[in-house]
């Protein structure tokens, strides 16, 4: 990845986005006291960072909003498990359309890498992370995460689509990344 200055306000602002989507504008809905359900945009920046950037720029988009995020606004614990998880978000859906490296995706590819960036984040890592540190069972950890993730890769999907359709981005790098129009 060259990194040039554009890049790097890029990667800035789409950390900065996400800070804001994750920590402020997100719905919460507490289940037995604690936050039980999170529906918000806090992961598009980061899964549209990967691909319009590459799967590096997305891994540090993701890692860095989750760390500076809890600085800014600390709930509970910080728990490294999460940036790592984090991270992946934005790796996961971008180096797997770089191995199909077709000029756009489709509002179908899509789906399909943000659904299996969600089920490995969502589902796997985090309910795992949260079950070996801190002991909490699996039958509290998944049912919420069966009613909010669903509408978020629906949110993700067609939201990203939209962005890359109205040719705010186009595909013009020979390794496969977005780059934006002038």
């Amino acid at each position: 990845m060259r990194i040039s200055s554009h890049k790097i306000t890029l990667i800035g602002l789409l950390i900065a986005l996400s800070i804001i989507l994750t920590r402020i504008a997100s719905i919460r809905i507490a289940i037995g006291g604690i936050e039980g359900i999170r529906i918000g945009l806090g992961r598009l920046p980061i899964i549209l960072g990967g691909i319009t950037l590459g799967p590096l720029a997305g891994g540090l988009i993701g890692a860095f909003s989750d760390l500076l995020g809890y600085f800014i606004n600390p709930v509970g614990a910080y728990i490294p498990h999460i940036t790592l998880a984090s991270a992946l978000v934005g790796i996961i859906p971008a180096a797997l359309l770089r191995i199909r490296r077709k000029e756009e995706p489709t509002l179908g590819e899509l789906g399909i890498v943000i659904a299996i960036e969600q089920i490995i984040t969502s589902f796997i890592l985090i309910p795992y992370f949260l079950h070996s540190l801190f002991g909490l069972p699996w039958q509290v950890l998944i049912p919420p995460r069966l009613v909010a993730e669903p509408i978020q890769i629906v949110l993700y999907t067609y939201t990203i689509h939209i962005i890359l359709k109205r040719n705010i981005l186009s595909y013009k790098n020979y390794d496969g990344s977005y780059t934006l129009n002038k």
